[in-house]
């Protein structure tokens, strides 16, 4: 009885403000939402804490194994120093580092370097690696500076193409004079000396990395990364201070762009810093997952409540139910203005003030012609093109601008000049046209137009969609038409400057790996077959030393005529810089590439420019090969095809060299003997 008694007194209430005290039921919900607010602030900070803690743990535990891996590989260096003692015979060395075979399951080769920087043993065994000249190399002048064991920085192996580094340790002779050095090669894969960072698990976006402290990257699950740069400092400057020699952790900046969990820890005797990084957004996971469950009991509790509110909001709403009729029958025109028996005083203002917005309302539509007539003239006198559809998409308007642009009279059937819409554009504008009628999106769409002079333009059209506010009726479509031929052409002159050579007109090497990832992409999807040319000009350095850039440049500008005109018309031809340029070949034979390979040399090879009565000539050492199944991208196409003009330059210049990726290096295709 108590309760109907307050239940009365409560819907007693004349007011609105009074009637808001019904708002009291979703207290409950506003503390709920408060509680899960302030357990989100809570558990973030308690997460992101625990996580920094493993962070901290891995990145020393991981420094801790990688130091351990290099200071292994050191003592096993400086035995194998020991064995081999102070000779310098290449025979005993080589047997030597035979008998120490069991050393390649940390090295992927090991080399013997005498006091010249000359490599005189090596194992295994590569073709070319003895006698190789290391003294201007950055690991050989730190390894004869500091007389200590050194890793050197990143390089890319000249056979293989990857990645890797030198671990190396000095040799002396007995009277402690620098005799050379003993060097493995480790390769920076997700192997070897970081297999135990590739198992580490940090969820799905985390991950480890290490650099080195002169800022080049050693490893890191996206293998594309590898001997790049690090971020700049500005992007991450607690990475900037880990190189300095900083141990620690913090939160900041990733490479990503989103704020992740950082931990540094030093690797001392290979100068490397070990990197731990988790994104923000994956430390909360489990905490977002626990808070959406909270939610949706949340809209349980929402759920249940539902049909005890539905039933106190029908008693609040009724008066409102009345005055939405009569505001309908307004409408219709069966009544002139609205009047409620309620003492609901907001209901009453709310009555009195959509009678006085009806007067308005009736006084604006006296007005409507002449408003109409307004807008007529406004678009008449507007130096924009500016056209209007009827609700079926037939243009019923267009302001004088725009017959202008368009080259048609007024009252021309539209039938007609849409046909003059580019036939390639003209599908797709009518599709788009059609859906923008349906749904009431906008219409925006650069499509090109042929005027009746044979002049074509490339417009920009922007329309939108008319519809009534009160019940969403659409109207038609009012739209704007932009004349940008000037601008589309000036976009193409940039994307063609953008990939070409400005001295010889070929394509740049932005260009030629575009076109080269294109080709890989169709012999990877239908099995056509291209061919890789890549070479640089012998003999080109004197032409600049004596005759100036000026007589360079004409001897590049030529050699690019010659090369153009000798390829087919289907080919691409690129400078990739400096003399060094590259002929992509599609839907080309390996025979087929031979030929040209050797008429390309044969017709720069006649070439000359002269200077101070004297006459210079180039000639070219190319590399030839064709796309292979075994090739996982362009790189392994480019580094077989540089290999191969590597080695013609190696066997006398002026020749071209076949390489595949089975051949050996006895059954490589020499075209030409070396002049």
């Amino acid at each position: 009885m108590r309760f109907a008694y307050l239940l009365k007194n409560l819907f007693s209430f004349s007011s609105l403000k009074g009637r808001l005290l019904l708002g009291l039921s979703f207290t409950l919900l506003l503390l709920i939402a408060l509680v899960l607010g302030m357990a989100w602030q809570v558990g973030k900070t308690m997460v992101q804490e625990t996580n920094m803690s493993h962070l901290r743990y891995e990145a020393t535990l991981l420094a801790d194994e990688v130091t351990q891996q290099i200071e292994m590989r050191f003592q096993a260096l400086e035995r194998l120093n020991e064995m081999i003692g102070t000779t310098e015979d290449a025979s005993w060395i080589s047997y030597q580092l035979q008998q120490n075979d069991s050393l390649l399951a940390w090295f992927e080769g090991i080399v013997v370097a005498n006091s010249d920087g000359e490599i005189i043993a090596d194992w295994p065994a590569i073709v070319g690696r003895v006698g190789l000249e290391t003294a201007e190399l950055e690991y050989f002048r730190m390894l004869r500076g500091i007389r200590r064991p050194y890793v050197s920085e990143p390089f890319v192996g000249r056979a293989s193409g990857m990645p890797m580094v030198l671990v190396g340790v000095p040799r002396f002779t007995e009277q402690g004079e620098f005799d050379g050095f003993i060097g493995g090669i480790l390769s920076l894969d997700s192997g070897g000396i970081f297999s135990r960072l590739a198992k580490v698990r940090l969820g799905e976006k985390g991950y480890a990395g290490v650099a080195t402290a002169s800022g080049k990257v050693l490893y890191h699950p996206n293998n594309s990364l590898i001997n790049a740069s690090v971020p700049s400092k500005a992007l991450n400057p607690w990475l900037d201070l880990a190189l300095d020699g900083w141990e620690g952790d913090a939160v900041g900046r990733l490479v990503s762009g989103e704020m992740g969990l950082q931990s540094y820890a030093q690797i001392w005797p290979a100068g490397w810093v070990v990197g731990l990084y988790m994104p923000i957004s994956q430390v909360q996971l489990p905490l977002a997952d626990f808070i959406r469950q909270l939610w949706w009991a949340w809209v349980v509790l929402v759920l249940l409540m539902f049909p005890l509110l539905w039933w106190m909001l029908g008693r609040v709403l009724t008066p409102l139910r009345h005055l939405e009729k009569q505001i309908g029958e307004v409408g219709l025109g069966h009544r002139e203005s609205v009047s409620l028996a309620t003492k609901m005083q907001e209901l009453q203002q709310v009555a009195s003030t959509f009678n006085r917005v009806e007067d308005e309302r009736q006084l604006l539509l006296g007005n409507l012609q002449e408003r109409e007539a307004f807008l007529d003239s406004v678009l008449n006198a507007a130096p924009q093109g500016m056209f209007v559809a009827n609700i079926k998409g037939d243009i019923t308007y267009m302001n004088p601008a725009l017959l202008e642009m368009l080259g048609i009279f007024p009252g021309s059937p539209m039938e007609s000049w849409l046909k003059q819409i580019h036939t390639s554009d003209r599908d797709g504008a009518k599709d788009m046209w059609l859906h923008s009628l349906r749904t009431g999106s906008d219409f925006v769409l650069q499509l090109r137009f042929l005027r009746s002079d044979n002049e074509l333009l490339w417009l920009d059209i922007h329309a939108r969609v008319v519809t009534l506010s009160q019940d969403g009726q659409t109207l038609g479509l009012v739209g704007v038409v932009k004349d940008i031929t000037e601008r589309r052409e000036q976009e193409a002159i940039q994307r063609w400057e953008a990939e070409h050579d400005p001295l010889t007109g070929l394509l740049n090497r932005r260009g030629f790996e575009r076109r080269l990832e294109e080709a890989f992409a169709d012999f990877q999807k239908t099995s056509t077959p291209s061919a890789l040319l890549l070479f640089d000009l012998d003999h080109f350095k004197p032409i600049n030393d004596e005759g100036g850039h000026a007589l360079g440049d004409e001897m590049l500008r030529r050699i690019a005529q010659v090369v153009a005109w000798e390829v087919r018309r289907s080919d691409h031809v690129a400078r990739q810089g400096g003399d060094e340029f590259g002929v992509l070949l599609p839907s080309c034979t390996l025979a087929q590439a031979r030929r040209i390979a050797e008429s390309l040399r044969q017709s720069v090879g006649e070439i000359s420019v002269t200077h101070e009565g004297k006459e210079y000539m180039v000639t070219l050492s190319i590399g030839v090969t064709t796309f292979d199944e075994e090739d996982s991208n362009v790189s392994d196409v480019l580094a077989r095809a540089d290999a191969g003009s590597y080695k013609a330059k190696g066997m006398g210049r002026d020749g071209v060299v076949v390489n595949m990726p089975h051949n050996n290096d006895d059954v490589m295709a020499l075209f030409d003997s070396p002049k």
